[in-house]
Formats: structure tokens, sequence, C-alpha cells
């Protein structure tokens, strides 16, 4: 046998010297460091993008409950047309988080939206829709002074005029719906009767202010009889103001989006002054967290249409990244 043969056969009985064992530990850490890197790259990569995922998807289904709401209503109660003698836009509500600066002389700038309930909603399962509140077959037919019978000026913990300050004087003027200092003084009649650039958002309990049960003269409810019962009794049933406005409301807790909801239960616990279920009653969930930007403005195309330019941003906390959809939707347009 060779010396070069037998050396080679003693090297392999031998194993791999200290150097080859210090080298090879060195390449495998390198190569594991390289596998890791590209292990926690593919890890944040897919991270952001479920992230990414679930703020596109809050913020389309928070868009897709404020347009199918707005589409199936008869009424845009919020926001107001814009008022001439004031120095800010009540036609514009927009916040932002963190907050932006409020226009002329309002004091916090705040975004709301509200629509009265459409008829499609059953919450209570009764086989009436909820917003038929004396389950006559008829919607919103018979109002209360106080409009939307939350004893308090317009909608209650809601800024109905975009001044910064929520239900001012509750105890005096509850019956204010467009909470301006003034109750009762915009009957409905299709005319701007206070000069506030707003028609018929200020109601009596006798709708029309013509003295009369319904409309004077006529057989409101076809029973032969014309004029019958209390002049606050609209609709001609035998009671009166029994069917107020049940407002939706879109609005911003923190940097949460917040969604109210009529309810035909007792919520509160409170029973006075005429039963356990009032516009006091009501349900909240949050539809979309993250809000960073939510406007809202009331557009006046001159015409009866009511339409309503809805803006909403979701900011991810952790990336930065922002989602922002923005659509226009005609008030009662799905109808």
């Amino acid at each position: 046998m060779s010396t070069l043969t037998s050396l080679s056969k003693r090297h392999c009985k031998q194993g791999f010297t200290y150097i080859e064992m210090m080298l090879s530990v060195t390449i495998m850490g390198v190569i594991m460091l390289a596998l890791m890197g590209v292990i926690n790259t593919a890890t944040e990569a897919g991270g952001n993008v479920r992230s990414s995922n679930d703020l596109t998807r809050q913020a389309r289904f928070a868009m897709q409950r404020m347009t199918r709401f707005a589409g199936h209503s008869r009424h845009l109660m919020l926001p107001l047309r814009d008022k001439p003698a004031s120095n800010w836009p009540e036609n514009i509500r927009e916040q932002t988080i963190p907050p932006s600066p409020p226009t002329g002389d309002s004091s916090f700038a705040t975004a709301v939206l509200a629509v009265t309930l459409p008829e499609f909603v059953d919450l209570d399962q009764d086989g009436f829709p909820d917003a038929d509140d004396d389950e006559d077959g008829l919607i919103d037919e018979d109002l209360p002074n106080d409009n939307t019978h939350d004893f308090f000026p317009g909608i209650m913990g809601v800024d109905d005029d975009g001044d910064g300050q929520i239900d001012e004087n509750p105890s005096f003027w509850w019956d204010d719906d467009e909470v301006n200092g003034v109750y009762n003084e915009d009957p409905l009649n299709g005319i701007d009767d206070d000069g506030d650039n707003n028609i018929d958002e200020d109601t009596a309990s006798d709708q029309n202010a013509d003295g009369c049960p319904g409309i004077c003269g006529v057989d409101d409810d076809a029973d032969g009889t014309i004029d019958e019962g209390s002049d606050d009794d609209d609709d001609e049933d035998g009671n009166t103001f029994d069917d107020p406005y049940d407002p939706v409301v879109y609005y911003l807790s923190g940097n949460s989006l917040i969604e109210r909801m009529p309810a035909r239960w007792d919520t509160d616990g409170i029973s006075v002054p005429d039963g356990p279920v009032d516009g006091r009653d009501f349900e909240e969930s949050v539809i979309a967290e993250n809000v960073t930007r939510l406007r809202f403005e009331r557009l006046d195309d001159g015409t009866a249409l009511e339409l309503v330019d809805i803006l909403l941003e979701l900011t991810d906390p952790t990336t930065g990244e922002t989602i922002s959809l923005q659509t226009r939707v005609r008030i009662g347009g799905a109808l």
C-alpha cells in the first residue's frame, strides 16, 4: 500500500479537523441567518397583507352600511343645509383624528350622518317595520313636537347644527328639532318658513300647522269622515303624534365609527313620561376602527333630491397604510 493511500485512510478515520469544523459551523450560521431574514421578511409581509386586507374589509363594510341605509331611507336628517346666518358650513360635517380645527365660530368639528330608519328593518321580528311605530302601515306620518321623541333638542347626543355643542338647553327646548333656539317654526308644507335654507325641518305635532287633523277638508284615512279628532292626529287614526322619526346615526367615538340603530324595546330602563320605549332607546355598534377622517357633505342640486357625499379614511396604526373610500348616494335612491 502506498504512503498516500495510508495517509488518506488515517485522515478519514480521524474525522474533521478543528478548523474544518469551525468553518462548517460558520457557513451554517451564515445560511441560517439568511434563512431567518427571508422568513422574517415573509412573515412581516404576510402580516402587512393581512392588516391591509382587514383595513380594506372594514372600510368597505362601513361604507356599504352607510350607503345602504341612506339609499333606502326616506329622509336625510343630518347634515342640514347650509344656513346663511352662520359662519360655518352646516352642510359639511368633517372630522379627523387627530382633530382638525373647526370652521368659523364652531367650537369643535364633528362628522355626523343621520337618516330616518328604512322600511326593511324589523329588528324585533314582529312582522312590522320598526319605523312604523304605530303599526298602521304608514311611515313617519304622525310626528310629535319633538320629532324624534327623545326629549332632547334635535337628535340626542348629537351636534345637530355643527356648532360644536350637543343638546343645548335640553330642559327648555326639546321641541327644537334643529337646535336654533326656536321650536315648531317650520311646518310640513314644502316652504322654508324660517328662512334658514332648510325645509320642513322643525314641525309641530300638527305637522302642516293648518289646525285640522291631517289636511283640512280631506278624509285622510279614507273612513268616510273628514277632519275627525285632534289637530295633533295627522293620520286621523284616533291617536296623536304616535309615529316619530327613528334616526339611524353614524358618528365617531374616538377613532371608531359608530352606527346607532333605533330599538323597539326598552334599552335605557326609563318609562317616563309616556312608556318604556321612545327615541332614547337604541343600540350602538362599531362598524370600523382606526378611522382618521370622516366627511359627510349634503349637496343641493336645486331640486328636491337629497344627495350626500361620503368620505371614509382608515389608517393602520402599525404600518401607516391608509385606505380611503368615497361615494355619493341619493337618499331614497334604492327605494
